[in-house]
């Protein structure tokens, strides 16, 4: 079972997904700066996710990018197993659940962001995420927690949830926000404890990945 929401906030976009399972962030969330960003679940095929930045590197296109995932031969006799979002640069997100979707599932979209979720407690998760989201204040990294606390609140995933992860690209190329809790019996309480350690940081560890002389110091000992 999987939850995601996929955003794009200016030049960048972020994705906070969780799971029953071990690892949900790093088989669901997909990335590419100045390019979109795309989730792969529900019996999860990595390479999909992959497929779909690809599109979007190619034309720009989301719907056009899912369609030719979803379209592909190669993909004719898995596709019923899978649960796609994308969201490209402009216009709202696309979603594809497979007829073998597990459990309760369901999409939303907006422009700007795509929700989806498979064995939830309700259709209306996707939508409580969308809403939350928009709703919420502070940065891009905060904004995307608070959906996904909202969420589970309101019955989020049928049954418990095990690992949980949030990721951000913006203006470099790698991902400027990239957290993870792989396995616990309360990981999204756990990613938010990991969330206020690092987003103090982040700015400064990108700084240290572009400008190294003018970083501030690591303050560590034996850092001179």
């Amino acid at each position: 079972m999987t939850m995601s929401l996929v955003v794009r906030d200016g030049e960048r976009f972020g994705i906070v997904a969780c799971s029953s399972s071990p690892a949900v962030a790093a088989r669901v969330t997909h990335l590419r700066p100045g390019v979109g960003a795309a989730t792969s679940q529900n019996i999860t095929d990595p390479t999909l996710g992959t497929d779909l930045l690809d599109g979007l590197a190619e034309h720009g296109d989301a719907r056009r990018a899912l369609a030719g995932v979803t379209g592909a031969a190669r993909n004719a006799k898995t596709i019923d197993y899978r649960q796609l979002t994308v969201l490209g640069r402009t216009g709202p997100g696309f979603a594809h659940s497979g007829a073998r979707t597990l459990g309760t599932y369901a999409s939303a979209t907006a422009d700007g962001a795509v929700a989806a979720g498979n064995l939830l407690s309700g259709e209306h998760v996707p939508g409580v995420l969308l809403d939350a989201y928009a709703a919420a204040t502070g940065e891009l990294e905060e904004r995307l927690l608070t959906a996904l606390k909202a969420a589970v609140a309101a019955g989020g995933e049928e049954g418990p949830v095990h690992s949980a992860g949030l990721a951000v690209v913006a203006d470099v190329q790698w991902r400027v926000t990239d957290l993870r809790v792989d396995w616990a019996e309360d990981p999204v309480d756990r990613l938010a404890e990991l969330l206020g350690v690092w987003l103090p940081q982040r700015d400064d560890y990108v700084r240290r990945g572009l400008d190294p002389a003018s970083a501030p110091s690591y303050g560590v000992p034996g850092d001179l």
